[in-house]
């Protein structure tokens, strides 16, 4: 078992992440808690009570945010207490923007290193560019000192309008250069990747639903109708929810007929049915949904309703099960609660919402699948709740409880698996030698005329890959053995030409790369060249 759990770790450690920020499905806001409750209570006494006679100084904020953290989550796993202080960024990957410079970096050598200047942002207009370092902001030196992440947060994001002197030393520049940027409002996408497949196919990767997805699915997909797309694969793997409402407008564009797309009901919400009323742009070419341990909430019900109208084939691996269905309430000191208001139904009348009686297991429940072989394929076939359901028009029998069980399984793929890989990728080696290795050929990789072009013809050599296991073992890595090297090189390979075409292209380049080693997509590219009821056009 232990052996199992090591071979795993870095795959664990990225779902833990993913699983910790779960958006969940999310209503609108509906006002102020102070509206629904009054008087006194308690709660309120024994905090007065603390504060007035208590034999010890206490700090009666991070006592109440404890008290409110400890009462929620005995509640359920989701109903969660958001500070004031972190409210805003919490806010932020669901209302689409933030504030800021509106650049992508990373860190390097104690060096932030400018990935590239985010579209319509500040930066991209005054001409800072990919690669460029940032050595200095105001007054203060951000070069060789220990920087962080969440440090270049604090000092690059503010309110729009104001200003910040970010300095810049820039490779060909003898002289660090002076950039006076006015913060602004900058873009978060949640479409983060659309292009064809083949002449028919499209792929678009949704990565939340957030408040303009509908409106970046719509753009995406105007432009494939332009190529020409007749067949549709929408990416929700890893997707961990958002909005509601967004998730039913994109699921409108696929049904047709005033189909039920969910409903929702709660011991204070009455049934609230919501159906497909729009004239879709994708009802009735074949469709592909993929889904993974790490699809939860809003992307089960576009999954679900998919699934239960049998109108297109569900590919992956067992969705996370959430069910249940978050409202914001706002507190008097600026922070809020998210709190479970009801569960929502597919349309066949299933409630995916695993059990959360046991809160431990409740949290170690994807890595026990990682634990029992179930992403490997063992567990392809376990049913997880024994009452049947029938989806709606071919009448298939399927299960609630535990996520939406895809029609077609496809388990991880282990071939490449080696501990030399296992360390590489849990200490983000990857990732930092595709940075270092554009930056010594940036010229001669962007001179690359297109996207596709990089995809179909460039190539990571040996010699590269050699170089990126030496700067592995130069940051710590144990030399792999020669089995080893050869076991995970096709991978890694994968990786940094995908990672290095993500730093000139964005995401789109990242996932456009990728596809060709992507077992999924390779499966449900098969699938729809099969003759089968659920891809109908």
């Amino acid at each position: 078992m232990a052996n199992n759990q090591n071979k795993w770790q870095p795959f664990i450690y990225s779902l833990i992440l993913t699983i910790g920020l779960l958006l969940g499905v999310i209503l609108k806001p509906s006002g102020n808690i102070s509206q629904l409750i009054g008087g006194d209570n308690k709660f309120s006494e024994l905090l007065s009570i603390l504060n007035q006679s208590y034999v010890d100084s206490i700090d009666m904020a991070d006592i109440e945010n404890k008290a409110m953290n400890d009462l929620l989550y005995h509640l359920d796993p989701h109903s969660v207490y958001i500070p004031a202080s972190d409210l805003k960024q919490a806010n932020e990957q669901l209302e689409g923007n933030f504030e800021g410079i509106g650049v992508e970096f990373n860190i390097v050598s104690d060096t932030i290193m400018v990935v590239s200047a985010l579209n319509g942002g500040p930066s991209q207009e005054l001409g800072i560019q990919s690669g460029d370092r940032i050595i200095k902001v105001d007054t203060i030196q951000v070069a060789g000192n220990g920087i962080t992440s969440e440090k270049v947060f604090k000092l690059l994001r503010g309110p729009g309008g104001t200003q910040v002197d970010v300095y810049i030393k820039r490779n060909g520049v003898k002289e660090p250069m002076l950039y006076k940027i006015t913060r602004g409002k900058i873009p978060i996408y949640s479409v983060d990747a659309w292009f064809m497949l083949n002449s028919n196919t499209g792929y678009i990767k949704v990565s939340r639903f957030a408040e303009k997805t509908h409106e970046e699915f719509l753009a995406a997909y105007k432009e494939l109708k332009q190529e020409g797309i007749q067949h549709l694969i929408l990416d929700l793997r890893g997707n961990p929810g958002g909005y509601l409402n967004t998730a039913i407008q994109l699921t409108d564009e696929l049904l047709d007929d005033y189909k039920l797309i969910v409903y929702t009901e709660g011991r204070s919400k009455p049934r609230s049915d919501y159906r497909s009323e729009q004239a879709g742009v994708f009802e009735s070419g074949k469709l592909v949904v993929l889904i993974d341990e790490g699809s939860a909430s809003a992307s089960e019900i576009v999954s679900g309703a998919i699934q239960d109208w049998d109108r297109g084939l569900i590919v992956g691996r067992r969705s996370f099960g959430k069910g249940l269905v978050q409202e914001p309430f706002g507190l008097s000191d600026g922070s809020a609660i998210r709190l479970t208001v009801s569960r929502y139904y597919t349309p066949s009348g299933r409630c995916i919402q695993k059990d959360y009686t046991d809160k431990s297991d409740y949290e170690h429940d994807v890595i026990r699948r990682y634990e029992n072989g179930e992403l490997e394929g063992a567990g392809a076939k376990a049913i997880f709740d024994s009452t049947p359901y029938k989806t709606m028009r071919l009448n298939r029998t399927v299960y609630a409880g535990g996520g939406i069980q895809p029609d077609v399984y496809v388990p991880i793929d282990t071939s490449y698996y080696s501990r030399f890989l296992s360390d590489v990728v849990s200490n983000g080696l990857i990732g930092k030698f595709a940075y270092s290795y554009l930056d010594k050929n940036r010229a001669a990789i962007s001179g690359i005329k297109s996207l596709k072009m990089y995809a179909s013809a460039y190539q990571i050599s040996e010699g590269v890959y050699n170089e990126c296991i030496s700067f592995a073992v130069s940051n710590g890595v144990n030399m792999p053995s020669e089995l080893e090297k050869e076991r995970s090189k096709s991978f890694i390979k994968l990786q940094l030409k995908a990672l290095i075409a993500r730093q000139i292209w964005r995401d789109k380049g990242y996932y456009t790369v990728i596809q060709s080693g992507d077992k999924a997509i390779q499966i449900a590219l098969q699938k729809l060249a099969e003759k089968n009821d659920l891809l109908r056009n």
